[in-house]
């Protein structure tokens, strides 16, 4: 099988492209951006299964996806994303993508994500589409919404406080909530989470 994946994270794509050529692909094409991809498809294409991140520079959402079907001549067109939240992959395959693979699977079921697609089915995990339920049970009070706003938007603990007309030290609690109710690591990881389910 002949793939192009295009992200703009260097390890991220490297890791995945040899991923697959290790699990059996015959080629891996790569590319940085929407530009670099298409630009491979016109001279090398079209490809057995094209990847794209869904965050990277040229994809403008859902267009880059919709661009790129039309220019891989009726072959399978996929998302891949670490951080969007399950709405974004029922609307790319509502826009015609094969399917919506998270960079959070184990690299032998991206292996076999890729075979199922260029295989003709739709690929998208099921527990990934149960996130949207999950969003439903994370219970924030009004004040944790507000901290996490403030988070969300590059605010540091003093900015938030200051902003909330709190302690700093209160700000501090709330994050420290807020990362054990996310089962987040950090206050990024908190921040990409909270956008994947739209809870900011």
């Amino acid at each position: 099988m002949r793939l192009l994946i295009a992200d703009d994270h260097n390890l991220v794509r490297d890791a995945i492209a040899a991923l697959l050529l290790a699990e059996g692909a015959k080629e891996v094409f790569a590319a940085k951006n929407l530009e670099e991809a298409m630009h491979l498809v016109r001279t090398d294409g079209p490809f057995d299964l094209v990847l794209l991140d869904y965050n990277m520079p040229g994809m403008s959402g859902l267009a880059g996806l919709r661009q790129m079907i039309d220019h891989n001549e009726g072959q399978p067109v996929a998302l891949i994303s670490g951080t969007a939240a399950p709405a974004v992959a029922k609307d790319a395959v509502e826009a015609g993508a094969a399917g919506f693979v998270p960079k959070t699977l184990p690299s032998k079921s991206i292996y076999g994500a890729a075979q199922i697609m260029i295989g003709g089915d739709v690929f998208v995990p099921f527990e990934f589409m149960n996130r949207e339920e999950e969003a439903h049970t994370v219970n924030l009070s009004k004040r944790e919404h507000e901290v996490l706003r403030g988070i969300c938007a590059g605010q540091s603990n003093k900015e938030i406080a200051r902003e909330l007309l709190i302690q700093e030290v209160t700000v501090k609690l709330h994050v420290r909530t807020l990362s054990r109710k996310l089962a987040a690591r950090n206050r990024t990881h908190a921040a990409a989470i909270a956008r994947s389910l739209n809870l900011a």
